[in-house]
């Protein structure tokens, strides 16, 4: 369950509020002004060119892709005119493109379908800049995913729909199979099962040696993996006419808690000789490979493991060719393997960077690729967040929270181990480098100011201009209300929190509430960068909109996070309790009129806080987990151990346990075809309510996923949200 991260925009904040009534009208496309796809500010990031001297653009009409000087910001010249390029086929645009290594080919695609939140398929060509010509990356194969170039830019390994890997060699212009039992639902050969993409955030298991010689990839068979369906309808966005009259069904292989996963394998294929080899990782308790990446020589292919609990990271070193796999490094946890630990490995020339909470504080080191220990590169009582990459000189670059959990600062330490700040004290920080660590953009927000994208020369720090200001889009939020920080007690903790009031905000009145929170292990909602979203058009309207950070969420070090381990939903609620009982005792505030809500994680939440017997006046549960026993095995296993293991945790944890306790008035949001929440989630507890004579109110979007987005469907959600809020905690 990764966290949906929604941004949104203000368009001309009332300047005053008028008194609140339950017979209000949301209007959504008020509303829509607020949230996605209207809340998306100007960016600034660069795709660099490999020397990171010029970077590439796609230009704004989708037909060009130009290149451009990094230190000027002129205009070189026009890499690709769809126009204009040679060859038999032709594109009308550009969506998006992958340069090769050489930055002498590239592949583009104009259009792509969803296979699920994050994957898609596509129509790819291969453009080859010094020829001005454009092919199709297949013929016999015309739909591909996660196509990658050997680094040489002479190949292209893809996996094509029939669920095997193919290898495109650009010289000859010929196609070679590399495997063939791919078969749907059952044998996927190159690219993750949904398990895998969705919870260790992969989307590739194909990788080239640095000499081109072999490809690495992993086989998943979900042959023995129960099946999950769900209807499609005809629906209205982007509607599908063969369901017109009679409704389909999308099947796909998901792994609910306890149940078995896929079971996955190592290979590689020598592109000479043209044949596989089966790679055994000599680990007895292996369940999870989560990913492979070679080092800079053919011979250190890196592979993550872990066991099934998650609490076990075992790192080995395969050599592709002998097929010789040695464990090299190994993270222990007393409760989970933090998947930053896993998912963020840097490879460099001398050796991994890594991530580890050893010491209780998230941090970064170093290893060689024999898996000796090369020391700690940061240290101290905050947490490393990001770490960007090692320039020539030794400099290394990250960002952490030493500066509090609310803010993120973007440092140095260089190779004598000094540390400096390269970013604003206050706010929140990122940096993207090139490829070269010659250059960066840095990004920094506050809570009161939108994004400035900078360009920054690295070393000396020098900052040569300022890429996107985001002046007018700032402009626009001259009038809008302010998150205000504060903190709350609970059980000996100190939480983050903020609050928005309304424009004409007076102490002397008494003001509805909505509680918001996401609450999930390692998330973090309170924060100092700049967001906007419904809470905003909330605030407008008469609400003030409260957020908590309670226990189990990020940045604050691994106690505080890992206190929920096979407790999910105890301690949060706790903490989101407190909240509530501090937000009674505050004289503008309604004490009879304060509800919550959530997505997601969130939803799950707002639903333990519901049936948790504190007053709350209503609550609305957004595509919401009602018991983990539905859910993934990696996600819900990693905090909650097998049902197996803990049954007492699944039976406590459950929401479908609680309805007898679930007093405040519900509404229930989900799509019909969300494949990470599913919609039965919502079905099954509201069979339950029925049963004891409680119904909750209830929105489905048809043949959308757990995002519902599209064709303003966003406003849609909470605007009916609002409008419930309206109703029940209106006078």
């Amino acid at each position: 369950m990764k966290r949906i991260i929604i941004a949104a925009l203000l368009v001309g904040a009332s300047a005053s509020v008028a008194p609140l009534s339950a017979a209000q009208t949301v209007s959504v496309a008020d509303l829509a002004h607020y949230v996605y796809p209207a809340n998306v500010a100007a960016s600034a990031s660069l795709s660099f060119m490999p020397d990171g001297l010029s970077f590439l653009k796609i230009g704004e009409d989708g037909k060009t892709i130009d290149r451009y000087d990094v230190a000027s910001g002129k205009k070189l010249d026009t890499v690709i005119n769809v126009a204009s390029t040679r060859g038999d086929r032709k594109i009308e645009s550009i969506a998006d493109y992958v340069l090769s290594p050489d930055a002498t080919k590239m592949l583009v695609y104009e259009a792509k379908t969803p296979v699920y939140r994050h994957s898609f398929w596509a129509e790819y060509f291969i453009f080859d800049l010094n020829r001005n010509t454009l092919r199709p990356l297949s013929e016999a194969h015309p739909r591909q995913q996660a196509p990658v170039f050997s680094p040489d830019g002479r190949m292209v390994a893809f996996m094509a729909d029939d669920n095997n890997i193919y290898i495109h060699k650009l010289d000859y212009g010929s196609e070679v199979a590399v495997t063939d039992d791919g078969l749907v639902n059952s044998i996927i050969n190159g690219v993750p099962d949904w398990t895998y993409q969705e919870e260790f955030t992969t989307f590739r298991s194909m990788e080239w040696a640095p000499d081109n010689s072999t490809l690495a990839f992993l086989r998943y068979d979900e042959t023995a993996v129960p099946a999950f369906s769900f209807t499609m309808y005809e629906g209205a966005c982007n509607p599908m006419e063969q369901y017109a009259l009679y409704p389909g069904d999308f099947t796909y292989k998901y792994p609910v808690a306890g149940e078995r996963n896929s079971r996955v394998t190592l290979h590689s294929y020598d592109v000479d000789t043209r044949k596989i080899k089966s790679i055994d990782i000599p680990r007895t308790d292996l369940e999870y490979i989560s990913s492979i990446h070679f080092g800079p020589e053919s011979s250190q292919l890196i592979v993550t493991t872990l066991n099934r609990e998650q609490n076990l990271l075992d790192i080995y070193r395969v050599n592709p060719r002998s097929a010789v796999a040695q464990s090299i490094h190994q993270e222990r946890s007393s409760a989970w393997i933090l998947p930053e630990c896993y998912e963020n490995i840097a490879y460099e020339k001398d050796g991994m960077v890594i991530r580890s909470d050893r010491t209780g504080f998230s941090h970064l080191y170093r290893i060689d690729y024999n898996g000796n220990d090369l020391g700690a590169i940061t240290s101290g009582n905050y947490d490393v967040t990001a770490y960007y990459g090692c320039a020539p000189d030794g400099t290394r670059y990250y960002q952490s929270t030493e500066n509090g959990p609310l803010n993120r600062l973007v440092c140095k330490i260089d190779r004598k181990g000094l540390k400096s700040v390269v970013s604003p004290a206050e706010g929140w920080s990122t940096a993207q480098f090139a490829p070269a660590m010659n250059f960066y953009v840095l990004n920094h927000s506050s809570s009161s100011v939108p994004p400035v994208f900078s360009l920054i020369a690295a070393g000396k720090e020098k900052k040569l201009r300022v890429l996107q200001d985001n002046a007018d889009y700032a402009a626009r939020f001259a009038a809008a209300p302010r998150k205000e920080f504060f903190t709350v007690g609970s059980a000996g903790e100190t939480l983050n929190g903020w609050m928005i009031k309304p424009t004409d905000f007076s102490e002397t009145r008494k003001y509805p509430v909505i509680m918001t929170q996401y609450s999930g292990p390692g998330s973090q909602e309170v924060t100092n960068r700049w967001t906007m979203d419904w809470a905003w058009y909330a605030a407008t309207q008469g609400f003030i909109v409260v957020c908590v950070d309670g226990r189990g969420t990020g940045a604050r070090g691994r106690k505080f996070e890992q206190i929920v381990y096979k407790n999910l939903g105890h301690y949060e609620t706790i903490d989101q309790n407190a909240v509530l009982a501090h937000l009674q005792t505050l004289p503008f505030v309604d004490a009879a009129r304060i509800g919550i809500c959530g997505w997601s994680y969130g939803g799950y939440e707002t639903l333990m806080c519901a049936s948790s017997g504190a007053p709350y006046a209503a609550a609305v549960a957004i595509a919401p987990v009602t018991s983990w026993r539905y859910y993934d095995t990696v996600y819900a296993e990693r905090y909650m151990q097998t049902p197996r293991q803990n049954e007492t945790g699944y039976e406590k944890s459950a929401p479908v346990s609680r309805v007898d306790k679930l007093n405040c008035p519900l509404l229930l949001i989900s799509g019909t075809a969300d494949d990470n929440v599913h919609m039965s989630n919502m079905i099954e507890l509201t069979a339950l309510m029925i049963s004891q004579d409680k119904w909750p109110d209830m929105l489905l979007f048809p043949n959308m996923n757990h995002s519902i987005n599209g064709c303003n469907t966003r406003a849609v959600v909470y605007s009916r949200m609002m409008q419930f809020f309206f109703d029940k905690l209106g006078k």
